[in-house]
């Protein structure tokens, strides 16, 4: 969702007296061929899956249809990427020469593909309200992605073996990699940081110290199946409960990009009356008037850099 703008959105200012108030005026900004158009609706609520309106910082908000997709899309590329994860590695925790681990080794080019994808998929619709941090986390998906082609190309398939078998066999070929299983860091330690999740948080740490324990050559082999193992586990467990939370939560507060979203001038105009409606209540931003990129985002759960989705 973060990755894009929808067509039509939502940039509301509360009135005095929200909740007393039966309607309230609404603007929508449709963003088309780099133009901007706005008409009055009566009703805020319109469009909303269920009648709730949020409070953001910028605005009531609500949750549409299209956020409603958007979130079970971003989850269910989680879950693919986790399923493919812990069905590739799988393997080496089976019988030597099972016939389940021979299918499963044959295959397991394709549970990477798809695993990737997956991933991609998250980190394509991830809301992150720090535009820069979201970038990042694509252009290492990306690069690992680039990295892993080429280490098919220039080194596995001259060796006559797949991807996987030749990094777990030749540690340097980590660095290729590397950057894909970097962005997934980012992205459970983002999860973790926002909602407290202890299957995220330990990932945080679990995924590069596998990584570079086997880079390094300083883990052995009982230690990196260990690390496999707990991963596998904290992977599945964080992907599954992804689909516990309520789906506003991997939105996020949607007034902040329904502002991002403005031409600078309406920005300015924007943060100038907050800061207005604010100036009695003790809640200044005398710097926000200057330079909208100084507007507070809301927190998540202990900073203001991140929201789930």
């Amino acid at each position: 969702m973060a990755s894009r703008f929808l067509s039509t959105t939502t940039l509301i200012r509360p009135p005095t007296n929200l909740n007393n108030s039966p309607t309230f005026l609404t603007a929508r900004v449709g963003v088309r061929k780099a133009s901007l158009s706005v008409r009055a609706v009566s009703d805020s609520s319109q469009g909303s899956v269920d009648g709730t309106v949020y409070k953001g910082v910028y605005g009531p908000w609500t949750v549409e249809s299209s956020d409603v997709k958007e979130v079970i899309l971003y989850r269910s590329g989680l879950v693919t990427a986790a399923a493919s994860f812990v069905a590739a590695s799988s393997a080496a925790f089976l019988p030597e020469n099972s016939w389940l681990s021979e299918t499963i080794k044959q295959n397991h080019d394709l549970f990477y593909l798809v695993g990737a994808g997956g991933l991609g998929l998250s980190l394509f619709l991830i809301h992150i309200y720090v535009t820069e941090i979201k970038r990042t986390l694509q252009a290492l998906w990306a690069l690992g992605v680039v990295g892993s082609f080429a280490a098919y190309a220039a080194l596995a398939r001259p060796a006559s073996d797949n991807l996987v078998h030749y990094v777990v066999d030749h540690p340097n070929a980590v660095w290729f990699v590397g950057p894909l299983f970097a962005a997934l860091t980012g992205l459970v330690f983002k999860e973790g940081l926002c909602y407290g999740k202890l299957e995220a948080g330990l990932l945080t740490f679990i995924i590069p110290s596998l990584l570079l324990g086997h880079l390094s050559g300083l883990m052995n082999d009982e230690a990196k199946l260990v690390l496999l193992g707990t991963w596998m586990t904290l992977f599945l467990v964080f992907a599954g409960r992804k689909f516990t939370q309520p789906i506003k939560d991997d939105i996020g507060d949607k007034s902040v990009f329904m502002f991002m979203a403005l031409p600078e001038d309406e920005k300015k105009a924007v943060v100038a009356k907050l800061e207005q409606e604010n100036s009695g209540s003790g809640h200044k931003y005398p710097l926000l008037a200057q330079n909208p990129r100084l507007a507070p985002y809301p927190p998540c759960s202990t900073k203001y850099l991140f929201e789930a989705r």
